[in-house]
């Protein structure tokens, strides 16, 4: 098992996810964060920081879209362990629907 970040993440990026990883398994995209699998420890205490809802297990229904988003762009996209401010829009989006289809951007984004 491990913890996912949905598009629930995408334009909101509060980042409070990342100071508690104990493993720094955070990459950072142009407007979202995402784990990598092989990286995380499956402890969840990124789960409750998150402002957004977006971090879940991965076993849950309907998580192996994420799972497979999550794996690729961690390997593309910079290590994240201090988080910065989130967007200035970031609450506008907050709980908007279909994010992904909407907003993704594969672009990394600046990392540490």
């Amino acid at each position: 098992m491990t913890y996912v970040v949905t598009d629930a993440c995408i334009k909101c990026k509060y980042m409070d996810c990342v100071e508690v990883c104990p493993v720094d398994c955070f990459y950072e995209g142009e407007n979202m964060l995402v784990i990598h699998p092989a990286e995380c420890i499956d402890c969840g205490v990124c789960e409750p920081e998150c402002p957004a809802e977006a971090i879940l297990p991965d076993t849950e229904p309907g998580q192996e879209q994420w799972l497979e988003v999550n794996a690729k762009f961690a390997d593309q996209w910079p290590n994240i362990t201090q988080s910065r401010d989130a967007p200035a829009d970031a609450d506008e989006h907050k709980g908007e629907e279909d994010k992904y289809e909407k907003y993704f951007s594969p672009e990394p984004g600046e990392g540490d």
